[in-house]
């Protein structure tokens, strides 16, 4: 539910709220290990739910890929730029001859786009400073183990810094998440001993 503006007078006073759209928000998809046409989605759709006229993504160059350009045709997304990284977040904040300026940025990024975005903020609305992706998952046999795997690999798969653990009493649950998966290095799994 979106919220509604409001005003109250009392006292010869009026007071309340007033909700508007920024005309326009720049979306920062990250490339790392993947293409995210998911984070298109979740960065655009609450921009167009809240009635941002204009919305441009920057994505590095490696990210744009026909999953990416669909997606963003599907949101309606008539500007993507092939630029990542911190110049991504300044080009956003003030402008290019050819990125113009947005009133908003948000996305998710790496260390070098969380502290781009903190550098511009105040010349630019952003969402967050987000850190470094983590979790930790304490698990039984009675969980269903694809959940597990996926939980562990959504946040692994961000970036080298990431971090993800498992903790579980069960050696099987260990050994089955361990075989499916083989590529993440950042996933920790550790197996308790009852007591």
């Amino acid at each position: 539910v979106l919220p509604r503006s409001w005003t109250m007078t009392r006292h010869g006073m009026t007071v309340g709220e007033k909700y508007t759209p920024v005309e326009s928000a720049g979306l920062y998809i990250p490339g790392g290990k993947f293409p995210y046409p998911s984070t298109v989605l979740m960065t655009a759709v609450p921009a167009q739910v809240a009635g941002v006229k204009r919305i441009a993504i920057v994505t590095p160059p490696g990210n744009v890929t026909h999953d990416m350009l669909a997606t963003a045709a599907l949101c309606g997304i008539k500007e993507v730029y092939s630029v990542g990284g911190a110049q991504a977040i300044a080009a956003l904040a003030y402008g290019t001859e050819t990125i113009p300026k947005v009133d908003l940025i948000v996305g998710p990024g790496n260390m070098y786009v969380a502290m781009a975005k903190r550098l511009v903020f105040g010349d630019v609305g952003i969402d967050s400073i987000a850190g470094p992706s983590e979790v930790i998952i304490i698990a039984d046999d009675s969980v269903r183990t694809e959940y597990v795997v996926s939980d562990l690999m959504a946040q692994a798969e961000h970036s080298s810094g990431a971090e993800a653990l498992l903790l579980t009493r069960s050696k099987k649950l260990a050994d089955v998440v361990k075989a499916k998966i083989g590529r993440f290095p950042n996933i920790k799994i550790k197996v308790v001993s009852t007591m």
